[in-house]
């Protein structure tokens, strides 16, 4: 490592060329922010004297650390934080491949090895993240130029349990109840396990490269690393608003309810629907409220725009699907191509339409010929998600994958029993089409939705559309 004088200022000329490069990336109102953290975290630890603290002050202590990052961050993730830190060779302006000596993160953290933390975590591309993340990921010091993929994921858990505690601490909840809602530590480990799932490692593990690419295909990673140095070290830049990772929740009975999701999950499923799709959420169905009932559950599926079906069958497996479209009862297949299935437990993961079909959504009731429930993807009798409208049963038939969506089976068992039932709508409610012709008028098929549907997969034309009873007084 080139020698370098931590007791330097980094303004003038004895700042490294690396750290003007990297000063550069901020506007000229953010310079000032990004330089005066050093001596903010230094105001904000230990008094002088103290164990742990130079008394010269030109380093930064484990201690001072941990008085601006321990209200958000758990200890470990202070330390990670700090390890990668000391491991910084401002010469090299990156954690070097073979790791520092332990004595590094003895003598504390300097100027310009925090500002080259700043920027890489704040401002820096996917290579220059690779080396923080490693040395962060890695168990102790030393020579280190793969992590296997376990320490990855224990970083990931200990970096998603601080975002969490952010939104929480922060009064970013959006309306939604932790005390109401599924496991939060679960939910921070099937997270991190289904973003560990995005690595591609060598059969030693995960190098720089490795981890380069990852990071590059995984957006959650840099908005996960970004939230944690902004919020935890407190810097506050312009123009950059905190990222709203929970959708709004509006009108929920959280006294009587207890939701089948957690935060983390939450903060899985939100990003996968459509960007378009950023109503406010609104429970509008759910057996612990309104009981078993397939009438009432269709009740609150119709009429309310696009919504998200959440499953979880007697066997704990927590599953259901996203509708693009207002669900409507008719005997024939509707949606689009944004409409997809996923898994909450055991694992998270989204599955998206194959293009294969466009048997995206099927809702049905009281017919004799035609099947009567709710399904999403696959075919009759062998759909990727149905539920049978005697409710209390479904099935998730998909031998190897799903047609519609590739998905495997969601449940436990291939014909499962329900256990619990949410419907959340998630997208504004279809207003009514003012001179729609026909509106309000009926024709003879719509009092036989079925011969409707047998007309129209045989190819008959509907002569009688357009012969509408006349509309009744909706006074009486």
């Amino acid at each position: 490592m080139l020698p370098f004088n931590k007791s330097s200022s980094i303004m003038g000329n004895t700042e490294s060329v690396s750290v003007q490069k990297r000063l550069a990336r901020f506007r000229p109102e953010e310079r000032p922010v990004v330089e005066g953290v050093f001596d903010k975290l230094q105001g904000g630890g230990a008094p002088s004297g103290a164990p742990g603290k130079t008394p010269a002050g030109n380093t930064l202590t484990l201690e001072m650390l941990q008085s601006s990052m321990g209200s958000v961050a758990p200890e470990s993730m202070v330390r990670r934080v700090y390890q990668c830190m000391c491991s910084i060779d401002p010469g090299l302006a990156a954690p070097p491949a073979a790791g520092r000596s332990s004595s590094s993160a003895a003598s504390g953290v300097g100027r310009e090895q925090l500002v080259i933390f700043l920027a890489d975590t704040l401002r820096g591309t996917a290579e220059e993240r690779a080396p923080l993340v490693r040395a962060m990921a890695q168990r102790g010091a030393g020579p280190v130029t793969v992590v296997p993929c376990e320490q990855v994921a224990e970083f990931l858990e200990d970096l998603i349990s601080t975002v969490v505690q952010i939104v929480v601490h922060r009064g970013r909840l959006q309306a939604w109840k932790p005390e109401r809602m599924g496991d939060g530590s679960l939910g921070v480990k099937l997270l991190a396990e289904h973003i560990c799932s995005e690595l591609k490692p060598s059969d030693q593990g995960c190098d720089d490269s490795c981890l380069e690419d990852w990071i590059f295909r995984t957006p959650q990673v840099s908005l996960y690393l970004e939230m944690l140095v902004s919020e935890g070290l407190d810097v506050s830049l312009s123009g950059r608003p905190a990222p709203t990772l929970l959708p709004p929740c509006r009108d929920t009975p959280w006294k009587d309810l207890r939701c089948l999701l957690d935060l983390p999950s939450l903060m899985f499923l939100a990003p996968q629907l459509p960007d378009s799709y950023n109503a406010p959420w609104r429970l509008v169905f759910s057996t612990q409220l309104h009981g078993e009932s397939f009438s009432r559950m269709v009740t609150g599926l119709t009429k309310c725009g696009p919504t998200l079906l959440l499953i979880r069958d007697t066997k704990g497996h927590i599953f259901g699907g996203f509708a693009s479209h207002a669900w409507e009862l008719r005997p024939k297949f509707q949606g689009d191509s944004r409409c997809f299935l996923f898994t909450v437990f055991p694992r998270l993961r989204v599955y998206t339409a194959t293009g294969y079909n466009e048997h995206f959504m099927y809702l049905n009731q009281n017919q004799q010929t035609m099947p009567n429930g709710l399904g999403m993807g696959g075919q009759h009798g062998y759909f990727g998600l149905w539920l049978d409208s005697d409710f209390g049963r479904g099935h998730s038939r998909a031998r190897p994958r799903c047609t519609t969506y590739g998905s495997p089976q969601l449940s436990e068992e291939e014909d499962f029993s329900l256990d619990s039932v949410e419907v959340w709508a998630v997208g504004k409610p279809p207003e009514p089409q003012e001179g729609e012709e026909g509106q309000g008028k009926r024709s003879i098929l719509d009092m036989d939705p079925e011969a409707q549907a047998m007309m129209e997969m045989t190819g008959k034309t509907l002569h009688s559309q357009g012969l509408r009873e006349p509309e009744e007084d909706q006074e009486q």
